[in-house]
């Protein structure tokens, strides 16, 4: 497995992917790759807190 780019879908950024992350999700049994950067994703959840 090779490190991954991938474009985020709410900022348009570049994000990697990585091997370690590949690994984290492949074995919590997630099908699907991230769709958000780190940033985004953070922005995100800390929205839906309130």
């Amino acid at each position: 497995m090779a490190d991954k780019n991938l474009i985020c879908k709410d900022c348009g950024a570049e994000f990697v992917f990585t091997e370690g992350e590949q690994a984290f999700y492949k074995e919590k049994g997630f099908e699907n790759e991230p769709t958000r950067c780190a940033d985004c994703r953070r922005a995100r959840k800390q929205n839906r807190r309130y």
